[in-house]
């Protein structure tokens, strides 16, 4: 690949900008992607890959790599409420191990606990092993300039010094909180701003988790006199972990040390790997996209990792520009489909920033109680009094990780998605439940030759024509044809199948997203074709 002229340009190397490479790259669009570091991971800031986003890996064929790597099967995912690692217990989400919890009915996979030590360099290997990927690390985008038909960056070698020049149709900054490309830009941020001062302490202790007779799990949360102060995740499930200071921190008296003392509350051995202090924020982009330049991940978005919704909203960003830039590069898609962007994906991001925001703030509003360390009666009330807040707490960390968040997210007020105008809004406070509704995410359910339904969908459109006797797809082909626009037409005469997506034809985007579903064919079928395509 010649670095001087590229259809796409991504700035940043992180797990959004790799997944939005690879998801071009699969569809043959030349990609070049420039980090201005060496992208090893050094520290796991993220290290959760929930359930969408292992759909996302499934069909990019990585998943079975995200699964084995870095947590041992028959460790339990348990959020665990602790006075400290050999105090008392004071609360416990149970979360089942992957070798003792079937998969759920509503999706071929589970979330995946796959820190980003091991991610990213999955993303990495898969995304340079694309022909039409080419990824140069070491090199930082320094400025821009676009017109009509082009945007032309400079770039420089972090290592030389050297610069040099880039012409892309499309530029994407995938470059992280204080990115570049949206600064140039001069997009603005809305949202609460910053939330606490935070600090991750990367460990590696093998005692750590045998030291005491709480368990393996995957997170661990500490309240003490001054309240909920910091939790520890598992990164490995062997010797790694990331303890992090959620609040109370003093920037000038800091002894991370003493911290790790305090959550351990007893001596063992440990090493500290790196500290890291960072701002935790609540922000969201007010904008998406200048002319032919876009924003995605974190330089759209920024929340509080309580939740972990972070970087599986970026992936959602990716995957969903992804599509919509190789249509209209390969020409079946219209400028409507890059319009659509940030209508589908900022109202994803605001909900679930603001979500991580209150979960966090939850966490941290945990009572503090001077007594919890004591073994004595005002021990067991200030023990009680936590336990029952923590209960509260847990309700919404079981919301947070439910398939309502994760999965049953709707694009209603998308330019391309055909709404059905007598639906009421989509209420997230619901339990889940896999639907049609145009915008929504299609339904999985398991096929007779063994394949998921979210399988059947590839590069193109799909139109599905379900049940005994199903309207004919004919119109269909003839007007995607007439577009140059690539449709598969499957027939599932499966009733249960049937049943599951309502309506006889479902038309369903790259991305698994419903765009249409109706019972008869429509009379200007064209017309249906070019909105779904953004024309």
């Amino acid at each position: 690949m010649s670095d001087a002229d590229v259809p796409v340009l991504i700035a940043g190397g992180g797990p959004v900008g790799l997944g939005l490479a690879v998801e071009l790259g699969l569809r043959g669009i030349r990609t070049l992607l420039v980090e201005q570091r060496d992208g090893v991971i050094r520290v796991p800031k993220m290290s959760n890959v929930h359930v969408r986003s292992m759909e996302f890996c499934r069909r990019w064929g990585i998943a079975d790599r995200v699964r084995a790597a870095g947590w041992p099967k028959q460790h339990p995912l348990d959020l665990i409420y602790v006075t400290n690692m050999v105090g008392y217990e004071l609360g416990r989400n149970r979360i089942s191990s992957y070798e003792k919890e079937p998969l759920h009915p509503y999706s071929p996979v589970r979330d995946q606990h796959c820190p980003q030590l091991y991610f990213d360099p999955i993303l990495r290997d898969f995304a340079s092993g694309l022909d039409a990927v080419s990824l140069r690390y070491f090199t930082q985008l320094e400025s821009f300039t676009q017109s009509d038909d082009r945007v032309v960056a400079t770039v420089r070698d972090t290592r030389t010094g050297e610069a040099s020049s880039i012409a892309a149709r499309y530029l994407v900054g995938c470059d992280g909180a204080q990115s570049l490309v949206r600064g140039r830009l001069g997009i603005g941020q809305t949202g609460a701003g910053q939330l606490d001062l935070s600090v991750t302490i990367f460990i590696r202790s093998e005692e750590l988790g045998l030291m005491h007779d709480k368990g393996w799990g995957r997170i661990y949360r500490f309240i003490d006199e001054a309240g909920c102060w910091s939790e520890l995740i598992a990164i490995d499930g062997k010797e790694l972990w990331r303890l992090t200071v959620l609040t109370g921190l003093d920037p000038d008296h800091f002894d991370p040390d003493a911290c790790v003392r305090r959550a351990a509350g007893a001596p063992f051995k440990y090493e500290i790997l790196s500290v890291l202090r960072w701002d935790r924020l609540e922000f969201v982009a007010e904008a998406y996209r200048d002319g032919r330049v876009f924003l995605a991940g974190d330089s759209a978005h920024q929340n509080s990792p309580t939740g972990g919704l972070g970087m599986n909203t970026g992936l959602a960003d990716a995957v969903d520009l992804g599509w919509k830039l190789a249509a209209v590069m390969q020409g079946w898609g219209g400028e409507g489909l890059l319009s659509s962007y940030e209508v589908e994906r900022r109202p994803v991001a605001v909900r679930n920033t603001m979500f991580c925001s209150q979960l966090f703030y939850n966490a941290i509003g945990l009572p503090a109680e001077s007594a919890l360390h004591e073994n004595s009666p005002e021990g067991e009330r200030a023990r009680k009094v936590a336990s029952d807040a923590i209960k509260g707490v847990s309700r919404n960390e079981q919301f947070a990780v439910s398939l309502t968040i994760r999965l049953g997210f709707c694009y209603e007020g998308s330019p391309v998605i055909c709404e059905d105008p007598s639906l009421p809004p989509v209420d997230y406070r619901m339990t889940y439940r896999q639907t049609t509704r145009p915008g929504s995410r299609a339904p999985h359910a398991w096929l007779a030759d063994g394949r998921s339904t979210l399988d059947l969908f590839g590069p193109g459109l799909t139109l599905l024509r379900l049940g005994a006797n199903p309207p004919d797809g004919a119109a269909f082909l003839a007007a995607a044809r007439s577009r140059g626009l690539p449709l598969t037409v499957i027939r599932l005469d499966d009733p249960e199948v049937a049943a599951l997506y309502e309506w006889p034809l479902v038309l369903v985007r790259p991305d698994g997203h419903v765009a249409w579903r109706g019972e008869t064919v429509p009379d200007d079928t064209p017309a249906l074709v070019d909105r779904v395509r953004g024309a």
